[in-house]
């Protein structure tokens, strides 16, 4: 253990100044992604059957914590089927924006770390080439040492840009798990309330009560006609 530690320390040192923005970018980089990994979670949630799924729409209180929310604002204070679109498209407006940003800002991190290393290499160069023209006896030594460095830095370079890679990449996977999860509870959520819901126009309305009669809504005193046979 202590010979590894003295390892790194010797790799540390021979990367140069890159090396310190090298770490804080992987210490970003790495933070952002399992904070946005753990987020988007919903793996045991998006495989669940389509009878269960229904059975969450039927009972928000049965739902897991993390879609209880969700279901119920999808649900309150609903008086036509659009206003149960038009509600899931919120939901997508928010969250899964918000995930994509994020994306995009891991995505920026993961860029970032090769180019850090080629900046490295670039500045070991220049070292190795200025030993070059200035000659003298330590020339041999300023060589290596920038050579080591150029190498050290697209090494690290890569080693940070790769773990990163596969993270972009099971976020988006949990990204496009998520979205379809969403159409799939907006088609069982629909399908749900339809038998509640008289008319078959371009709005329809809720019955409220025993005597079945509609919703104060705008729309149910002026139905916009669809074409279809009522």
């Amino acid at each position: 253990m202590h010979e590894m530690m003295q390892q790194m320390w010797h790799t540390w040192s021979e990367g140069g100044l890159v090396m310190v923005g090298m770490v804080l970018l992987a210490v970003a980089m790495y933070a952002s992604a399992v904070n946005l990994l753990i987020n988007l979670k919903y793996r045991g949630l998006t495989r669940a059957a389509d009878d269960i799924v229904r059975g969450w729409v039927a009972r928000p209180e049965g739902a897991p914590q993390r879609l209880r929310e969700l279901i119920r604002y999808t649900q309150d204070g609903v008086n036509s089927i659009r206003d149960i679109e038009g509600r899931f498209r919120e939901v997508e407006a928010t969250q899964v924006t918000d995930v994509d940003r994020r994306i995009a800002f891991l995505n920026v991190l993961v860029i970032s770390a090769p180019l850090f290393g080629l900046l490295g290499t670039v500045l070991g160069m220049l070292l190795t080439f200025k030993a070059i023209g200035v000659g003298g006896s330590s020339t041999s030594d300023v060589i290596a040492k920038g050579i080591s460095e150029a190498l050290v830095c697209t090494q690290t370079g890569m080693m940070v840009c790769i773990p990163g890679l596969v993270m972009v990449t099971m976020a988006k996977r949990r990204r496009h798990e998520y979205v379809a999860f969403l159409a799939r509870l907006e088609g069982i959520t629909l399908r749900y309330f339809r038998p509640q819901f008289r008319g078959m126009t371009s709005f329809f309305f809720r019955k409220d009560g025993e005597g079945g009669s509609q919703s104060n809504s705008p729309a149910a005193s002026e139905p916009i006609s669809d074409g279809a046979v009522p």
